[in-house]
């Protein structure tokens, strides 16, 4: 992968194991995570399921996209990702980047470069 796909959320899509699993063809690995993943989050994953081509691209998407209440608002407010929203900083993004230190260094690296 040439370029970095950050999600609405700044999550980089580089360093998900499903998307590149799924961009891999690699359909161990995907099992592999849809395993892991079923146990760290107390769900029932299968390797279809956690498919992956970003939150943003037109393709395959996770689950959790479809209420994923970050990724509908920065559809809403138009926003490649939630770092050049007007609102950045608000009680939908803040709740999610509490959990998530990663994405939210990437969405201030963004903002500092707008």
């Amino acid at each position: 992968m040439s370029e970095r796909m950050i999600a609405y959320c700044g999550l980089d899509c580089a360093g998900c194991k499903a998307y590149l699993a799924t961009q891999s063809g690699d359909a161990a690995a995907l099992a592999q995570v849809a395993a892991e993943w079923s146990k760290a989050f107390g769900v029932s994953l299968t390797a279809e399921n956690i498919a992956c081509d970003g939150c943003q691209a037109d393709g395959r998407k996770i689950p959790h996209c479809a209420t994923c209440e970050v990724r509908a608002c920065a559809i809403e407010m138009g926003v490649p990702n939630c770092a050049y929203c007007k609102s950045y900083g608000c009680e939908t993004i803040t709740a999610f980047l509490a959990q998530a230190g990663e994405a939210k260094t990437t969405l201030e690296t963004i903002r500092r470069t707008l």
